[in-house]
């Protein structure tokens, strides 16, 4: 008796599917090499798994054809992985699959908040030390204006230093003498005669004017 017509479905058992998959991918990948061999033919082949894994043969002739389907179809899976990454397309996922691109969708807003962290921080770090330069530049600038200040005066007490600002004194021909100060009482004193070789004998009387 023949066996019975094996019924084609899906396999349940993860493991049992797994060592069924390697077993069926490597005969059609012995197949399909045997049959670019035998006929001369060419002839592409591509498997993915259901983890996303590629498995590809191509003969020598279709080298280029299969690797242009091959980046065809990575290409169609990032497109598809950055839908879903925005939130679209979701329908077809699991709830396993909802949790994958959840914690996915977590590990990268870590990462954005690690580097917006890492750039605020930078930027603190630049303001504070541009804060310090220029408050080490004020000092500086405060240093020399102080500076500035001193040799000034230094030389007013150089240029008025032997004269006095309160009083000035004027001194007038005749032993006048006139001070600022006009409070002062003026004293008139008669002086006795003297003697002098080169005048006449007649006695002269010399009037002198002093203010004290």
């Amino acid at each position: 008796m023949g066996r019975g017509k094996i019924v084609i479905r899906r396999i349940d058992n993860s493991t049992s599917r797994q060592v069924t998959f390697s077993k069926r991918r490597n005969g059609l990948l012995k197949k399909a090499k045997e049959l670019a061999i035998l006929c001369d033919a060419e002839v592409g082949l591509m498997i993915f798994s259901s983890t996303g894994k590629l498995y590809d043969f191509a003969s020598t002739r279709s080298d280029g054809t299969a690797e242009a389907a091959s980046l065809r179809q990575q290409l169609q899976n990032l497109q598809e992985n950055h839908r879903q990454l925005m939130g679209e397309e979701l329908s077809g996922l699991s709830v396993k699959d909802l949790q994958n691109l959840e914690n996915q969708l977590e590990m990268s807003l870590r990462g954005v908040r690690v580097k917006k962290d890492q750039l605020l921080t930078d930027k603190i770090e630049d303001l504070s030390r541009k804060g310090n330069l220029i408050h080490q530049e004020n000092m500086e600038l405060y240093k020399k204006v102080n500076l500035i200040h001193q040799e000034n005066m230094d030389l007013h007490k150089k240029v008025y230093g032997n004269t006095s600002g309160a009083s000035r004194t004027s001194l007038l021909p005749n032993a006048f003498s006139i001070d600022d100060d006009l409070n002062v009482p003026v004293q008139l004193q008669l002086s006795q005669p003297q003697q002098d070789n080169h005048t006449s004998p007649e006695k002269a009387t010399k009037l002198g004017l002093q203010l004290s």
